[in-house]
């Protein structure tokens, strides 16, 4: 995936996920001209623990988010 296009899937993940902004995502191959990003990140609870969590993202070549899928 070319740097531009992985910045424009940063950003889109960055704002729907605060969590997870400065981690880079692993890239990976998927089904086609497709990739899997996997963000992975710590949030914190409304009681204030932390916990893992993952994003799993589908984007085409352009850059185009085609799925999002979260762990919590």
């Amino acid at each position: 995936m070319e740097k531009p296009i992985l910045n424009k899937v940063n950003t889109q993940v960055y704002r729907q996920f605060p969590e997870m902004i400065g981690k880079k995502p692993s890239v990976k191959s998927y089904a086609g001209s497709k990739y899997l990003l996997i963000y992975n990140g710590v949030a914190k609870t409304a009681n204030g623990k932390s916990i893992n969590r993952t994003v799993r993202v589908v984007a085409d070549e352009i850059g185009k988010i085609l799925k999002i899928t979260t762990s919590r």
